[in-house]
């Protein structure tokens, strides 16, 4: 059986704007799987995007990367308390798990941010 291809990043995004529900759900598990190495495109690609759906899928994937690059975005979307992203960026922070990402969700608790 021959090995299949890996889907490129853009290939990967372009199924997940698609109209078809189960295509775009294919394009976001497909990045799901390599989100890690992907996350600087990612980043670029939420502050680019318009559509809140994609926007949601988008910051699920920063988190699921687990990218100290992605501290300040994931913060920064908390404090912005979007009932539509907050949960993501809440999970992308405790994923992190790192001691700045932990002070930022204690801070987020107390309402220091």
């Amino acid at each position: 059986m021959a090995k299949r291809r890996k889907p490129s990043e853009d290939e990967c995004l372009k199924l997940m704007r698609s109209r078809d529900a189960m295509t775009a759900e294919e394009g976001f598990d497909l990045l799901l799987c390599q989100a890690d190495d992907h996350v600087e495109r990612l980043m670029a690609e939420f502050e680019a995007e318009t559509r809140g759906d994609m926007r949601g899928w988008l910051l699920e994937l920063i988190g699921e990367a687990r990218s100290e690059l992605a501290l300040d975005l994931l913060i920064r979307e908390a404090c912005l308390r979007d009932e539509s992203r907050l949960s993501w960026a809440v999970r992308g922070l405790e994923l992190l798990g790192t001691p700045a990402a932990r002070q930022a969700l204690y801070d987020l608790r107390t309402g220091k941010l």
